[in-house]
This record gives structure tokens, C-alpha cells and sequence, in this order.
């Protein structure tokens, strides 16, 4: 924690992690809960509510074993985020006791809960005193064991029999920050070189990345403000490598789901392009703007839905279209710990069809002899290899080139010129790449 959260007393902080969690469970987005809470309790705050996310499903099994008959929505969460905070052992951010009694205080300065405190006093001391003997009990639940919801176990397990448990295990863990260098501007040793003059221990991850030792505020990042690097995870630095490698220039490429331009920039760092770049949300568009401005580069930036031509094609075809589809986010929960308690088991089928139209809309877009590199966050196969295996039955004039399909969270993978050292530092991603036939 830095100095300026340990003086916001611990109370107000699990308060706000508490209504950060009650909004998680009511549907909303991990973004969009932590991003109402009060500004000086935010940093704080997220990594509490990251933490209590990641082992939610335990805590809400101790819950049931301390609280029989389930209490309001927002005692449970305040209960379920310090059961959750309380065992997590070694890795706890504060001692057992201090978190048992700025809970209680929790309740007491929440005018709803006030009456409550002593409930939520007996609770958790009672789960200090039987510690062992509860969490022994909670570890045959498999949704306490994993923390994932269990139609998303049965989904790992039905889809990758023998990989699921060190995915859910990866999930599970916090993910490192990642780096990409702009290698117009610097090279990737001198950049190391200019992390260490910082303080910074990091390591070479890929052609372009770099893996950090501890995460750290863009703001201390050398160099960040000044566009030598950008925060990306190294699954998504295969993207403009994979799409562009072995074409040749001048070229026009379609990023057709840009936002927030991650994808977008590192397209115009890998090689002289001109870029469209589309997204259906108008404040997403403008962080796509921010980011290419750090960077010194430019783009044309379009606020539209890419399946709806008329709103936004003026007739050209494109040498290399990226398709970074929208998806259920399955790979990056590391990441987005809240995505796992947000999606629903239709979720994966019903953005199959939006995925399925947007393939179905741009590939006419393709020039012969040009490419579309499909794409997903997703570890989900609906979204990805089942996606592409339905799309080439129907496009004869598409031919499946080699690609790494699915990257797998905690599989360590190798790719020519991308990966030559295998590593497990990389969110799950689903990659295609589609040529179409010149004729």
C-alpha cells in the first residue's frame, strides 16, 4: 500500500469494497464499481476488491457455513469481502485481527448495518477460532476451490479436459505487468536500460515487451508520457506481427474493434500502414485518439458499429483487416477478476453470433491476396476455434493459415519470431489468420 492509502483509515476502505462488490453482484462491471468510488480510497480499494474477487467463491461458502440464512445484499458482501481478505494467509495485506475489528467498525459507520456489528463481530471471530476446521470444510465445494462459477468448471472441463485446472489456477493468480516498447523510438535493451536507471527491475518478454517485477503507476513509467512504451500483455503484442508479417506496403488496414488502440498503435510501430480505426463507443474512440497522440502517430478514428457498412464504408477494400472481436473476456480474468461472477453460461453462444456477423460483413472487405487475423480474448472454443471452423465450411475463398489458435493462461507456448523462449506470462487469446484466395 502506498503512504497516502495507509493514512484513509482501513474501515472506509472495506466499506468501499464491500459497495464495490454489492455493485459487482448486481451486475455492474469491475470498472465501472471501483471507477464510482471516491478517488483517494481507488487505488486501495482495487487491490482489496481484486483480491477479495479472486477468492470469492470460497468466501461465499464460509459465509453460508457461518451465516445459515443469508443475509441482506450488502452485509453479505461486507461479510464475504473479509472472510475473503481473512484467508488469504501469507499473502493478506493486513493481520487477522486489525481486518476482524475495521469491519466491525465497517458496520457500525454503515446507518444500515449499524445494527448488525455485533453479527458481523461473532461472525468473523468465530472463523478465526475454527479456522482450519472451516476452510477444511469448504475445499470439497469445487465453485470454493477454483473461485470460478461451476458452469464455468464444467465448461473448462468439457472443452480442455486436461488443461483446466492450471488455467483456472492461472486465472487465479495476479498477472504481471507487461510492456511494449516502441521500438521507432528505442530499442528494447536500452529501454531495460533506462528501467534500471530508474529503480525498475524488468526482464525481455517477445520481440517488443517487457516484463515488469512489480507493477508500477504508468505515471513512474519512464518514458510512458513520451510514447516510448505502452502497457499491453504480451498475448496481445502477437496481433500486428501475425497480421502483417510478409505483406508488402504501401497498406491499408481496417482495425475494425479498436478501442481502447492498443492493437492500433503497435499496427503503426510494426510497419508503414495507414490505419482506419472503428469502435461503436464514442468515448472509447477518444482514448484511441489519447493513445496515438502519446505515441506520434495518427490514424483515421471512426465512432461506428463495423457490421453496419452504410454508417460507415465508403467502398474500399483493405490489404490486412484486424477483427479483435467482442467477447465473453474468458482469458483475461486475471486481469478482470469480476468477469468470471459477471458472465452468464449464454453468454459465449450469443457473442458467437455477433463474432460470426462481423466475419460474415468485413471478409467481402478483404482484397484477393489480402488477410483478416480474427481474434478473441477468449479461452471459451465457441469464440474461437469453433468460430473459424463454421466460418472456413462456408467461405471457400478463405484458407486458414498456420496460426496459434488458442493461448491457453499457465501453458507455456513457442511461436517463430514471436515466442523462441517458451513462456506462461500471457493472458488467453484465440488467433486465426485468414488469407483470401487471389482469384
Amino acid at each position: 500500500m502506498t503512504t497516502s492509502t495507509q493514512m484513509i483509515p482501513l474501515w472506509r476502505q472495506l466499506q468501499a469494497v464491500a459497495n464495490v462488490l454489492q455493485a459487482i453482484q448486481a451486475g455492474a462491471s469491475g470498472t465501472a464499481a471501483i471507477g464510482a468510488v471516491d478517488v483517494s480510497l481507488r487505488p486501495g480499494v482495487q487491490a482489496l476488491s481484486f483480491a477479495v474477487l479472486r477468492t470469492l467463491g470460497q468466501a461465499q461458502a464460509l459465509r453460508r457455513l457461518l451465516a445459515p440464512r443469508k443475509p441482506s445484499p450488502q452485509l453479505d458482501a461486507l461479510l464475504c469481502s473479509a472472510l475473503a481478505l481473512l484467508s488469504q494467509g501469507d499473502e493478506a495485506a493486513y493481520d487477522a485481527f486489525t481486518l476482524v475489528n475495521q469491519t466491525v467498525e465497517a458496520a457500525k459507520k454503515t446507518p444500515k448495518l449499524k445494527a448488525q456489528a455485533a453479527f458481523v463481530n461473532a461472525c468473523l471471530r468465530r472463523f478465526l477460532r475454527e479456522q482450519a476446521t472451516l476452510l477444511a470444510q469448504v475445499v470439497h465445494d469445487p465453485v470454493a476451490r477454483w473461485n470460478h462459477p461451476g458452469w464455468w468448471l464444467a465448461q473448462m472441463q468439457a472443452e480442455w479436459p486436461t488443461q483446466w485446472q492450471s488455467i483456472l489456477a492461472a486465472n487465479n493468480a495476479q498477472a504481471p505487468m507487461v510492456l511494449r516498447v516502441n521500438t521507432r523510438r528505442i530499442s528494447v535493451a536500452d529501454y531495460l536500460k533506462m528501467l534500471g536507471a530508474a529503480g525498475l527491475i524488468a526482464e525481455p518478454l517477445g520481440p517488443v515487451g517487457v516484463v515488469l517485477q512489480a507493477a508500477t503507476a504508468v505515471q513512474q513509467i519512464p518514458g510512458f508520457a513520451d510514447g516510448l512504451v505502452s502497457v499491453q500483455d504480451s498475448a496481445a503484442q502477437w496481433a500486428a506481427p501475425l497480421l502483417l508479417t510478409g505483406l508488402q506496403g504501401p497498406l491499408q488496414v481496417l482495425d475494425a474493434c479498436a478501442a481502447p488502440g492498443g492493437k492500433t498503435a503497435h499496427l503503426l510501430e510494426f510497419a508503414n500502414v495507414s490505419v482506419t480505426a472503428l469502435d461503436i463507443d464514442a468515448q472509447r474512440c477518444q482514448r484511441i485518439h489519447d493513445n496515438l497522440q502519446r505515441l506520434g502517430f495518427s490514424a483515421q478514428v471512426l465512432t461506428a458499429d463495423a457490421a453496419d457498412l452504410p454508417s460507415w464504408w465508403q467502398g474500399q477494400s483493405y490489404d490486412a483487416i484486424l477483427l479483435d472481436a467482442p467477447c465473453s473476456g474468458s482469458g483475461v480474468v486475471r486481469r478482470h477478476p469480476d468477469i468470471r461472477w459477471l458472465r452468464r453460461p449464454t453468454d459465449a453462444a450469443q457473442l458467437a453470433r455477433q463474432q460470426a456477423r462481423l466475419l460474415a460483413v468485413l471478409w467481402p472487405l478483404v482484397k484477393p491476396g489480402g488477410r483478416l487475423l480474427y481474434c478473441t480474448c477468449s479461452v471459451f472454443q465457441a469464440e474461437g476455434q469453433g468460430q473459424i471452423k463454421a466460418f472456413l465450411v462456408n467461405n471457400s475463398n478463405a484458407t486458414l493459415l498456420p496460426s496459434p489458435g488458442h493461448l491457453l493462461p499457465g501453458h507455456a507456448v513457442q511461436w517463430p519470431g514471436l515466442v523462441d523462449n517458451p513462456t506462461r506470462e500471457h493472458d488467453g487469446f484465440y488467433y486465426a489468420l485468414l488469407e483470401k484466395s487471389a482469384a
